[in-house]
């Protein structure tokens, strides 16, 4: 059985965010806080200070996925995410 690459978790990660949680470039761009970055911080690091007090769900899955792939994909998913909303905002804004 053949191992999938790094950007084929990340793709397959993105689609069961959108999918699970609604998280779509439209949900996305509500995110203007940094959210997305924290949160694959939080993923990255455990690191409390980076914890989103609504994203309860995620972070639990993020403690129970103790193993460095795991947390690395749901990481390089929410990077993705964040450039998305990143594009999608300036070509609502014509940049």
């Amino acid at each position: 059985m053949e191992m999938k690459t790094g950007i084929d978790l990340i793709k397959k990660e993105r689609a069961k965010q959108i999918k699970k949680y609604g998280t779509t470039k439209c949900h996305d761009v509500d995110f203007e806080q940094g959210q997305l970055v924290r949160a694959a911080i939080f993923a990255l690091t455990e690191d409390e200070k980076y914890s989103q007090s609504d994203w309860f769900e995620f972070e639990l899955n993020v403690k129970r996925d103790r193993y460095e792939i795991d947390n690395l994909v749901k990481a390089g998913a929410l990077i993705a995410s964040e450039i998305d909303r990143i594009q999608a905002l300036k070509k609502e804004l014509g940049l």
